[in-house]
This record gives structure tokens, sequence and C-alpha cells, in this order.
């Protein structure tokens, strides 16, 4: 019994020698390097590393605060810069691994028995299989000579002396700044990028309304993706409002208050680092604890007790009204979405245990291949990069830097590749590219390779079609360099498939599908941007249009419902009763899909209803434009709903052709086409007729020349608009009722010269011949019907040109029209009236002619003028028998 002790102390002993064993492998670890208790902090990069760095000694190093999200395969990485290509051409430095969840960790790392201090200027965390920096040191021997320990010489944004969580997704860090009399605060939330995170101070007389007065910042990421934060004052439970009178009231910043601010005194937060990494927004900014500005910001009592509140949700992007990022109604429920509490910032506070682990990590651009429009590649600078280390240039896909390319097994990829001869664009399974064969890895190659390069000038065109045996996941990469590209989600099926045309809209954000049936049409649309509602609507703006609202409700169900717009504010926007079917409306990371079928002219009993009037024309084009915000609701609308983003102009939409074309002025090519149809529609051949119906009168064959001269000028004329607008518009479609009456009257103009040469003769004794008659008769009618179908033409083609361009002058443009045609008819009357009393003078006066008859004689061939004419002058000049009889018998 009495040995029992000594073997436990004994065991005890051993433990403790061999855990010295482990923690020491038998180096010898001086410490003669420069850099021996220096502390740094470490700067994130991804997975949202943060800690601190201490040298130990020639061979260790401490670890400590530290916070990552796992990794792949995770190592202690050296290079000497810490650009691309160092970066990637570095080395592993320790056999410690980092392939777990760190939260707030301490340990100690010990170096590899052949590397030393000196041959590391860069410490990172590195990711082998992906080539990813997930955070970095750069350490600089600059310890003083003395003994006392040296300040922090890598300060980082990210790090912060206290930290406490508001909510699950939620905190608030901070770092008391008491001898220049500010506090530094890091507001971190796993949110989504277009969401706002608010905290402030509540104001101290509040008891029950604690925002109600309070002085709060509102901070988040602009549309570009840059980091703002402003000072902001609360008057009312309610977005900010401008009245009637001027005055503002709600959740407003300072500067709307106050606009007079040239030295920052109202808007008194400075902001002072921001960044989004794996679905976490993480703004830095610096305030005064006792504020210049006493009207609408409150001062900060470091050493007291006070009430703060904070919020986070969805904010609207400035638009030309109001020109701030607002923050809506946070919408959720409290201690989730807002709350409260006491907060000493004196205080040490540290209880965030652990990095915000977001359930959205990937806030990178979606672009959807579609079969029928190519995917444009280019290339440009690297500015938000998903996978640093990178380098200064990557590849861009439909003007996108670097997005997730989506793609569907059995369907055709299309790339327009213009990124440069230097870029060679290939489909592989390594998620680094640049060749992995190179680096003595193995990578499958999909498609592409060194010829798939050009230039915007001449670019190459490159097809890929996925198959069964694609794997969920590859990646588009340059074969030249390593990680220009990322990654390619394979998934089964889409609105590709399902739908038989599609065109992407303006400005390349929202793609537009439909299918043509016999009475009806099935419509799809979606946006190629996170948002929280997605709109399409028919007209040439939103104004004055018919809109398809489609959003997922707090309850997660999808919705389309449809509007009847007369206005630019939310009472102008009328819900609608339309008949649609096959309703769907979803969202896939902020992506929204709506889908519908709906028939081509709606049932409606009541016309005066606007749905009525909503009748889609397969025949006509379809102007389409679209528009985004941040929240749709089924209740009553009000300005939070307004869009935050539209469509710059309409897009013209070829229903049956399956094209589009942008909305713009009117061609010039197509103003000629109109001005020369005009002119021989109008003018010329007009004119002819009447030339040959109203001056046969006249001695000589002046009627007859202005008749072929103007028939035949027309027709030239004709034919040459005919072929400007065939060019112009690169086909000929015999679609619209312009085209078609268009083509009849050109046809019926070419019968007449070819009717004209096969005129019959008039016979020598003056008796009309019924192939004459008829030929008469065939002639007239094909002549005037020719008049009246080419006006139809012209009046439909103002109406076609309406229809395409909507332009304000088209109204006037056929008012001219109208009156013009006016003005011509009563000039026939005019002259159909002087012809009909010349005709009664003429019969009247008969008498009066003893030799000959000066009626004239239409046996002229109109083709041939000499022929004829000097037959009858030969025979007018030959000699004339006159019989002479006796006045008396």
């Amino acid at each position: 019994m009495p040995r029992k002790p000594v073997f436990l102390g004994f065991l005890l002993s051993l433990n403790f020698y061999f855990l010295l064993c482990y923690a020491d492998p038998g180096r010898n670890c001086s410490k003669t390097t420069p850099l021996v208790d220096l502390r740094y902090e470490f700067a994130m990069a991804q997975h949202q590393l943060r800690g601190v760095l201490t040298i130990l000694d020639d061979c260790s190093f401490r670890v400590s605060q530290f916070d990552m999200l796992p990794g792949s395969d995770v190592h202690w990485w050296g290079a000497i810069a810490p650009d691309f290509a160092n970066l990637t051409a570095g080395f592993v430095v320790s056999d410690h691994a980092l392939n777990e969840t760190y939260k707030n960790a301490s340990f100690v790392v010990h170096l590899r028995q052949n590397v030393t201090w000196d041959q590391i200027r860069v410490l990172a965390l590195w990711d082998r299989p992906t080539a990813s920096n997930f955070g970095y040191i750069v350490l600089a021997a600059n310890k003083s000579s003395d003994s006392a320990p040296s300040p922090p010489v890598h300060a980082e944004p990210t790090m912060f002396e206290n930290c406490k969580t508001l909510s699950e997704n939620y905190r608030i860090r901070w770092t008391l700044n008491a001898d220049s009399g500010s506090i530094d605060i890091g507001l971190e939330a796993a949110t989504g990028i277009m969401n706002y995170m608010a905290f402030g101070w509540a104001n101290p007389n509040s008891t029950s309304k604690l925002m109600i007065g309070a002085d709060v910042a509102v901070a988040g990421f602009k549309e570009e993706g840059t980091p703002f934060v402003d000072d902001f004052h609360i008057t009312e439970y309610s977005e900010c409002m401008t009245n009637k009178d001027g005055s503002v009231q709600g959740v407003c910043p300072d500067t709307i208050y106050d606009d007079s601010d040239p030295v920052g005194q109202v808007n008194n937060t400075q902001l002072v680092y921001g960044h989004r990494r794996d679905g976490v927004s993480f703004i830095r900014y610096r305030r005064p604890l006792e504020p210049a500005d006493k009207k609408y910001d409150l001062p900060v009592n470091s050493m007291a007790n006070m009430m703060v509140i904070w919020a986070v949700g969805s904010i609207r992007p400035p638009d030309t009204i109001r020109p701030y990022y607002l923050p809506q109604n946070h919408g959720g429920p409290r201690l989730v979405a807002y709350g409260n509490l006491v907060l000493n910032v004196s205080e040490n506070v540290d209880d965030c245990l652990g990095p915000l682990d977001a359930e959205d990590k990937e806030d990178q651009d979606l672009i959807i291949a579609d079969a029928n429009a190519p995917l444009v590649v280019m290339s440009g600078p690297a500015l938000h990069y998903p996978n640093p280390p990178n380098p200064l240039k990557v590849l861009y896909i439909n003007k996108k830097e670097a997005p997730v390319l989506r793609v569907e097994r059995g369907v055709q990829v299309k790339f327009s590749i213009q990124a440069g001869h230097d870029v060679a664009l290939y489909i592989t399974s390594d998620p680094i590219g640049g060749n992995a064969t190179l680096r003595n890895e193995s990578e499958i190659v999909y498609s592409g390779g060194p010829q798939a390069e050009g230039v915007q000038a001449s670019p190459m065109e490159l097809v890929w079609q996925p198959d069964r045996n694609t794997p969920d996941q590859v990646y588009y990469q340059s074969l030249y360099e390593q990680k220009m590209g990322w990654r390619v989600e394979v998934v089964d099926g889409g609105l590709s498939d399902m739908y038989n045309n599609s065109v992407v809209l303006d400005d390349q954000q929202v793609t537009f599908f439909w299918t043509l049936s016999e009475d009806s049409i099935s419509i799809a649309a979606r946006g190629e941007k996170k948002s929280g509602y997605l709109a399409v609507g028919f007209g040439s703006g939103m104004v004055n249009s018919y809109a398809y609202v489609g959003w997922v409700d707090d309850s997660g169900v999808g919705r389309v419902n449809t509007y009847w717009i007369d206005g630019k504010d939310a009472l102008t926007v009328h819900p609608t009763s339309e008949n649609l079917t096959y309703v769907r409306c979803r969202s896939e990371n902020g992506i929204i899909t709506l889908e519908f079928t709906r028939p081509l002219k709606p049932p409606c009993s009541r016309d005066e209803r606007p749905e009525c009037k909503n009748i889609v024309d397969r025949t006509t084009p379809l102007k389409v434009v679209w528009a985004m915000g941040a929240k749709w609701t089924d209740r009553r609308l009000t300005e939070r709903n307004m869009h935050s983003v539209t469509s710059s102009r309409p897009v013209r939409v070829l229903l049956m052709h399956g094209s589009a074309e942008a909305e713009e002025d009117l061609r010039p090519v197509l103003a000629v086409h109109g001005f020369m149809m005009f002119l021989a529609w109008g003018i010329l051949f007009p004119g002819g007729i009447l030339a040959a119906r109203y001056l046969k009168h006249v001695k000589g064959d002046g009627w007859y020349k202005i008749h072929v001269y103007l028939q035949y000028s027309g027709l030239a004329i004709v034919l040459l608009a005919l072929l400007f607008a065939v060019a112009e518009l690169r086909g000929f479609y015999v679609s619209s009722v312009h085209v078609k009456f268009g083509i009849a009257a050109i046809i019926l103009a070419c019968v007449q010269p070819v009717n004209a040469r096969l005129r019959p003769k008039k016979p020598a004794n003056g008796e009309v011949t019924s192939k004459r008659l008829l030929w008469e008769y065939f002639h007239v009618i094909v002549g005037r019907s020719a008049i009246v179908v080419g006006i139809a033409a012209l009046i439909s083609g103002m109406r076609h040109l309406g229809d395409r361009y909507g332009g304000e002058n088209i109204h006037g443009l056929n008012w001219a029209l109208m009156v013009w045609f006016l003005i011509g008819a009563l000039i026939v009357l005019y002259l159909e009236y002087h012809e009909k009393r010349r005709r009664r003078d003429r019969i009247f006066g008969r008498s009066n002619f003893v030799l000959g008859n000066h009626e004239e004689d239409d046996s002229l061939d109109l083709l041939s003028p000499t022929g004829t004419l000097a037959e009858k002058e030969s025979q007018q000049s030959g000699r004339m028998e006159v019989q002479l009889e006796p006045l008396s018998r």
C-alpha cells in the first residue's frame, strides 16, 4: 500500500516527460532571430481567419485568439512576398495540420527541421488543393534593442480588443481610444450582401420606444460591392420619407436633415475598412465619443452603462428621388433582427467564440448558360476575385468578373472568346488551371485548349456540350495562367430545355424565355443578379405598362402578381386579374425566376378593365422592360416597394422569329425607305394617273410622256426602297400587315407596264372591240387598286413605325399624311369637276366644227410613242378631200 503514491508519482512524471518531448522534438531552439517576441495580427483573406501570432524562438511561434473555418488541406505556408506568383510558389513550413474549425484557439507551432525564419518573409495559411490563401502575416525584423516587448508591428482592421454577440449571426467588436476621444467599432454579420447592419446609442430620455431619437450608424455594401457607413437619426418607425412641406421623418441620414456639412460634423462616422468574405459582411468605422453635432448625435460616456440598439435587414439602393442607401423595416423577430442591451465600452468583453459561419458563402454573380445566346469571354482587372491570391487579370463572362457558370447536361454552351491571344480558354477538372500537367497534377480537359483564343475584332467560338458523365462541378480556366477563372455548376435540365426561345434583355441582367402555342404564350424571366423581387413589363417603359412581378414571400412561397402601371409612384401600381396558369416563382441564392402561361387575347367580358387590352400579337414586336427591388408584397404597396434597378430601355422581342433588338431611334435607312415610298405612292403614281385622265385634251402627247415617266420613276423608287428595307432588316419577313400591303401594292405596280405592253390596238374604223374594252377596264382597275393598296401600305407603315419605335413624332407624321391625302382628294374633285365641264362644252359645241373631228384619239401605244403617233400625224398631213355642196338645191 505505501508504494502506490510513489508509483503514481512516477507515472505522472513519465507522462509529463512525454508531453515535453511532444512539445519540443529536441531541436536546439535558440533565440537569435530578431523576430523573437514580435507580435503580429493575421490579415484575413478567406474562411473568417483571425488571430495573433507571437514569435517564441528560432523554430516556433504561438498562435492565440485564433478563428478559422475549415478547409480541405490547409498548411502553414512560407513565401518571400504576398503577391500571387510568390505565394503560389511557396512551401510548407510546418507539419502542424489545420483541417478543422478553430474557435478562439491557442497553440504552439514548430517549424520544420530544414526551415528557418530567414527563409520566410510571408507566413500564410494555405489550402493546397485550391491554392487558396486563408490569411497571412508579413514578417518584419524591427525589434528594438531593449528587452521590452515590442508593440504589434502588423495590426489588422479585423482585430479588436472586445467583442459582443448581439444575435446568432450578428456581432459588434470595438476598441476604445480614450486618449483620442474616439471609439473604433466593427459590425459583423452573416447576412445578405444587400442587407444593412445598424448599431447605435438610444436616447437616454426614452423609456419605451428606444429607437426614437437614437443615434445610429448604418453600414453595408453598395451595389458595386464597396463598403459604406452613414450616421442616421431616427424620428419615426418608418422608412425615411420627405413630406410635401419639405420636412423629413423616419430612419434618415443626418445629412438629409442638414445638408450643410463642410467638415463632416453632421455625418461623424468615418469608414476605416470593410470587406465581404464567405457570406459575412464586416465594416469597421470610427466615431467621436463627444460629437460636435448636438442636434442629431448623442455623446458616449465611455465609463457608464448606456443603452444601445441594433438591427439587421434589407436596404434600398438610392434612386433619383432619395439618393441614399436607406434601411427598410428589419421585419424579423426580436433578438434575431433587432434588439437592445446595456453596454459599457470601457469593460473588457469577449464572448464571440469562433467565426461566423454563413449558410450561403457564395457572393459571386451567377450566369446560367443559354443555348441560344453565346457567352462572351473577355479578360479584365481582378477586383473581387473569389479565391485569393489571384493574378492581376482574370476572366470575365458577359461583363461579370469570374462568375459562377451554371450549365445543363445535354444543352450546348457557346463561348465567344475575346480575351486576347495570351488567354486560351479550357474547361477542366482542376480548380487552379494553367495546365495542371506542368505542376505534375492530373486533370481532365472537357473542352477548349490552345486554339480557344481570340480578340474582340476576331472572336473564336467554342462549343461545349456537357453530358451525363460530366461531374457536377468543373472549372473554366486559362491554359496559360493559373486561377483566372472559376466554378462551373453542371445541373440536369432547366429553362433552356423547357422553352423554345430566349433572349437577354437590356443591360444583360434579365433573360426572357417564351414558347408560343395556338392561342397562348408561356413566359419565364430570370434575373441575373440577386434581388428581392423581379418584374417584367410589356410596354415602352414601366409607366403605361402591364407588369408581372415575382417574389418569394416571408413563408417561402413563390408568388406572381399582375399589375397595370400608369404612374411613377406606388399609388399608380394597380393590381389586375389576368388569367395566368402554370404559375411558378423561386429564388436560388437570391436569383429570382418567374414562370407563367397566359392567353394571347384575354377572355374579357368587360372591356373597361385594363387587363382586357393586354393583347399579345405574335406578329408585332413585344416591347419588354424589367425592374428589380428589395422587397414586394401582395398587400398595399408603398414607396419601399419601388424598384432599385431597371432596364435602360425596352427591348423589342420578335416572338415568331425567336430574336430581339434594342429599342432605339429610327434607323436612317428605314427613314429613307419610308420617304421613298411616300414619294412614289403619294406623289409620282397619283401624278401619273392624274396626267392620263385630265391632260388628254392638251394638244400633243405631253400627257402621255408625263404619265409614262412618272409611273416608271415611281416603280424604280419603290423597288429601290424595298431593297433598302430588306438590307437593313437583314431578311424578308412577310409577317406584319404593313409588309403584306406593301408586297401587294408592288405586285400591282409591276403588273401595269406588262399590261401596257399587251395593249390591243384600236381598230382603224374606230369600233371598240371586246378585247380593247376588257384591257381598258383591267388597266384602270389595277392602276387604281395599286394606288389604294399603296396608300394602305403607307398608313400601316406609319402605324408599324409607331409600334416599333414609339416616337412622339409619329402622331404628327400621321396627321401630316392624312392632310396630304385630303389635299389630294380635293385636287381630284376639282379636276374631275373641270373635266366634266369641259366634256359638256365640247359636246354642245360640236356643230360649230365643219372639217374634221378634234376628239382625242386614244389609239396611242403607251410603250411606243413614236410608232402610232407618227402614223397618225402622217395620215393627217396627207391630202384631204373636201366635198363642196351647194348651199341650196
